[in-house]
């Protein structure tokens, strides 16, 4: 070899160049961000625009974190007589109403509640919706998990579950390019009764849960952002790096920049103790949500997710 091929070598250039350490390929970068509590309609177009930058190749894989207030969303497929509240109990529950782009039917939001919105370039080797929907599914599960938090899939509807009742959702939209947006709703500790507003995607006979509900009270939407972001990355194969937002510190003991590679498994996060927490999703003073059979708190989106198909 002569010096100039070994220098070349060396520098990682050229035809000699040689793979450093044989190991692994790099992980895609995920790129992580908590928003903390934002209007849906300001969250919406954020999406639109990294859909945008995704599809340009100016930004990276992208997963939005953060809670959203009081909001009734309506689906391509929405049925408005799933809406149970009226415009004039909406306003005294202090809960909006938006349509937007994502498949199914009617589904609510609101504090206590952890909602992610992946913008993902499922290339190439994951362009499959169906996929993607289990994918999502995974993530949730194993995020749950490491709360000891024993979910599982339910036959014929997605989602992730609890003893017959949904404890996260999931509807997504996946646009030209297989960019994602949209994404997953995990209740955290949200006030479970405002879901009686809604009879969501008209599913009557499965109820709702939360992880308050399930033993981990005392958790912020805050404080499960990074056990879920390290899920998504696990099972995405991708190398997540929390970014700082307007001065705002990522999720808590997580640090920021923190990374979690797929070979990490998911750290046990650590089970605060028993103490009393105003739930931060609690009814309005002022109107109390309708007290709605648990029977008829049903999942928050669609059986099928929809999407825009590439």
């Amino acid at each position: 070899m002569s010096a100039r091929t070994e220098r070349r070598r060396r520098l990682g250039g050229g035809r000699g160049a040689v793979r450093a350490a044989h190991g692994p390929p790099a992980l895609r970068e995920l790129r992580a961000r908590w928003l903390g509590t934002i209007e849906y309609g300001e969250a919406l177009e954020l999406q639109q625009t990294l859909v945008r930058e995704r599809r340009a190749g100016v930004v990276a894989d992208q997963l939005l974190l953060l809670e959203h207030p009081h909001v009734i969303t309506l689906g391509t497929s929405a049925d408005p007589h799933h809406v149970l509240a009226d415009d004039a109990e909406r306003r005294l529950m202090g809960i909006s109403l938006f349509e937007t782009g994502r498949g199914g039917d009617v589904t609510y939001h609101g504090p206590g509640q952890l909602v992610g919105y992946p913008i993902l370039d499922l290339k190439p080797d994951r362009c499959d919706v169906h996929r993607y929907v289990r994918d999502l599914e995974e993530a949730l599960l194993r995020a749950l998990a490491a709360f000891g938090i024993a979910a599982r899939r339910e036959a014929g509807l997605t989602g992730v579950w609890v003893g017959g009742e949904k404890i996260a959702a999931i509807g997504v939209r996946v646009s030209s390019g297989w960019i994602t947006s949209h994404g997953f709703a995990l209740n955290v500790a949200p006030d479970l009764r405002y879901f009686g507003s809604i009879v969501p995607c008209g599913i009557r006979d499965h109820g709702v849960t939360s992880m308050a509900r399930c033993g981990t009270e005392g958790l912020t939407a805050q404080e499960v952002a990074g056990p879920v972001a390290a899920g998504v990355a696990e099972v995405f194969g991708r190398d997540v790096v929390f970014d700082r937002v307007g001065g705002a510190s990522g999720p808590r003991g997580l640090g920021l920049r923190r990374r979690f590679s797929r070979p990490s498994p998911l750290r046990r996060p650590l089970r605060r103790a028993a103490r009393t927490r105003r739930s931060r999703g609690s009814a309005p003073a002022r109107a109390a949500p309708p007290a709605t059979p648990r029977s008829r708190t049903a999942g928050v989106l669609p059986r099928s997710p929809a999407s825009s198909p590439p």
